[in-house]
């Protein structure tokens, strides 16, 4: 079906009878599709795009090539050789490329093909449409959205918005923004557009409260650069494009800042004085009581609650349930002093890899990207960890369940958090390096403690939890890596109690039958008469995750609570030694991500012997991809392609190190 178009509108979505069409795309959208609603490695391939009369205005999605967000780019035509031409891909802050498969495109009018898609030709001004059977398009109520957002409170540090409150109201069907998310974080993933359905910036005593976002374009809603004392609560978020609640600072607020993974600031030429220059950033700020699910349909690079640059915020009792991404982030260590207490979090990084149910990043200004300069750096200037994270983030009575990730992931150098009383339901809790954690009476099912690269003297400390398994440690080879104190936690089997052991921790550690009260109905207290008590564990409340108003709860989604699993963990993969080096394949989530690799492919290095001919070329954690010439995707492809015991002059070696490739000539003698 079609229709004229009187007047000039933009057209970017489309809504009949209240509910989101989609625009022509290709593959076809299938909600079952893990991806992006469906993928195809040749949505951008030039015998595809042969098809096409005239793409230009078409948009390009794809996931990041290592699942680490996504990227957008609009088509501007085809060269010489009928390839497309994109302008875009600044929607994430490593750029590092599109995924070779994980891509569709989308407003490409021959692609109209199927039910509830659309197109609009912008030169005819003819709108198309192929309507689902029994729709009467005369009855019809056709509408497009026309702004990016419908409330914004403008203000400043001298001059605020102050005490006005937005309640009761549906907000829906704003623009879509995901190719204006442009700006660079720091140092994260993550660029940002700073709008939302609702925008706050410069606003104090300001609230939203019980209102319903419903299908918001973009952003929901966001606090920019100074806000003191605003609040969210009692709303429900549905099916925005970005973000549910997004908190982001000043940069200029920001001492030594850099704001990309590779850059850094050199040591000499480092700010050393604590905390923020100016107070341009939210602070003091409250989200509480809000349902927030299904968001990011557009942008991967989301999250429930988003904070960057910002002090204080307290996320409390949400609900926040099936998402692409993440669902509370923290984007570097900017600085601290949030409280995230009674969230019920889960169904979380359906679309990326890498990543947890909280997640977050401390890559502040001490930061570098060589771990061994930056293990130096940190073990001489100890200090320089705390400089930005100047209060601690404590973490308390959350309930997690990540199925494809971590519950709780600190990643790069997340520091001073405080961990406590948390129940995590699948993936148990990550430390990557990082400086001055505790980690203590939280209940960890069918899973454990990942302790990744910390750095030495960390600090750091575990106690107090019941885990299911032996640590999944990744490179952590000496006792002075292994923080301050990791001891008085209890292991469900005497086989992982006695293997953490060997390693002289958990001297005072018990092995308990689980005696859960009732996991079935979601209560992991333990029983009166279990072991666990006598290593300092109290049991905590259970019945306080998420939502508390009766609206919301009669709405939101219900966690899958877990079968428990009694198992020990214990890996039966192969370990090789060779040319002095032991060697194991790439193939956990763990090892993928403390080495960061894309996929969970190549040969890990365990250890690199005194006497190993490739002593000074290769170093522990480094991940090796091909050797002479040859792919090495494991052990087996090792092990059929390697030259004769004799070597004589250069082995050519690929490796990935510090999160890049790196070709290297060793000389063997």
């Amino acid at each position: 079906m079609q229709a004229h178009v009187e007047g000039d509108y933009i057209f970017d979505q489309l809504f009949v009878n209240g509910q989101l069409q989609r625009m022509a795309r290709y593959p076809n959208y299938n909600p079952a599709a893990k991806m992006l609603g469906g993928t195809a490695a040749d949505a951008i391939s030039a015998q595809r795009a042969a098809r096409w009369g005239n793409p230009v205005g078409g948009y390009v999605h794809a996931l990041h090539r290592s699942e680490w967000g996504g990227f957008s780019y609009i088509i501007t035509g085809k060269n010489a050789n009928g390839e497309l031409q994109l302008e875009g891909g600044w929607q994430n802050n490593r750029k590092m490329g599109m995924h070779p498969s994980y891509r569709f495109v989308e407003n490409i009018f021959e692609e109209l093909d199927t039910v509830n898609e659309w197109y609009y030709n912008k030169t005819s001004k003819i709108l198309y449409f192929y309507p689902p059977k029994g729709l009467n398009l005369n009855k019809a109520k056709i509408e497009i959205p026309q702004l990016k957002h419908l409330f914004e409170f403008r203000g400043s540090e001298k001059s605020p918005v102050t005490n006005i409150s937005i309640e009761g109201l549906e907000l829906t069907q704003t623009l879509r923004t995901f190719m204006d998310n442009k700006e660079p974080l720091l140092r994260s993933d993550w660029t940002t557009y700073r709008g939302g359905a609702v925008l706050f910036e410069g606003a104090v005593n300001c609230s939203l409260k019980n209102c319903f976002l419903n299908t918001v374009g973009g952003n929901a809603v966001y606090f920019s650069n100074y806000n003191r004392k605003d609040e969210v609560s009692g709303c429900r978020i549905w099916k925005a494009g970005g973000s549910g609640v997004s908190f982001v600072g000043d940069p200029n607020a920001v001492r030594s800042p850099s704001f990309e993974y590779n850059e850094f600031v050199p040591f000499n030429q480092i700010d050393r004085t604590p905390g923020p220059k100016t107070n341009n950033f939210p602070a003091l700020c409250t989200v509480y009581d809000n349902l927030i699910e299904e968001i990011g349909q557009t942008e991967i690079q989301s999250a429930g609650v988003q904070i960057s640059m910002s002090q204080d915020i307290t996320i409390s009792h949400n609900t926040i349930d099936n998402l692409p991404r993440a669902g509370i982030n923290i984007s570097e260590g900017t600085w601290g002093g949030h409280i995230i207490e009674y969230n019920d979090v889960f169904n979380t990084v359906n679309e990326s890899g890498d990543h947890g149910s909280f997640n977050s990043w401390g890559r502040d200004r001490y930061w570098h990207p060589v771990k061994s300069t930056l293990d130096t750096i940190v073990e001489k200037h100890p200090d320089l960890v705390l400089l930005d994270v100047v209060h601690p983030i404590i973490m308390r009575n959350n309930r997690f369940r990540c199925d494809h990730g971590w519950d709780v992931d600190l990643d790069d150098g997340s520091s001073n958090y405080r961990i406590y009383n948390n129940l995590m339901l699948n993936g148990g809790l990550k430390f990557r390096e990082g400086y001055n954690r505790v980690a203590e009476n939280n209940i960890m099912i069918n899973n454990t403690f990942h302790p990744h690269v910390w750095f030495k003297n960390s600090q750091d400390v575990f106690r107090n939890n019941v885990i299911f398994r032996n640590y999944a440690a990744i490179g952590m080879p000496k006792n002075d890596h292994w923080g301050k104190e990791i001891d008085y936690n209890i292991f469900m089997d005497q086989a992982a109690l006695t293997k953490a052991q060997t390693g002289g921790r958990d001297a005072h550690s018990v092995y308990a039958e689980p005696l859960f009260i009732d996991p079935a109905k979601g209560d992991f207290r333990l029983k009166n008469g279990s072991a666990a008590f006598a290593t300092g564990f109290k049991n905590f409340d259970m019945n306080n995750f998420g939502v508390v108003s009766a609206g919301l709860k009669a709405v939101a989604q219900k966690i899958v609570l877990p079968q428990i699993k009694m198992n020990t963990g214990t890996s039966a993969d192969s370990i090789i030694e060779y040319m002095g080096l032991k060697l194991k394949n790439l193939n956990t989530l763990g090892e993928r991500s403390a080495t960061g690799m894309a996929s969970e492919t190549g040969i890990l290095i365990l250890q690199v012997m005194p006497d190993s001919p490739l002593k000074g070329y290769i170093k522990v954690n480094d991940v090796l991809l091909m050797f002479n010439g040859k792919s090495t995707a494991g052990l087996g492809d090792l092990q059929a392609n390697r030259l004769s015991e004799t070597y004589k002059g250069t082995l050519e070696l690929v490796l990935f190190r510090d999160q890049k490739e790196l070709s290297i000539s060793a000389v063997i003698k």
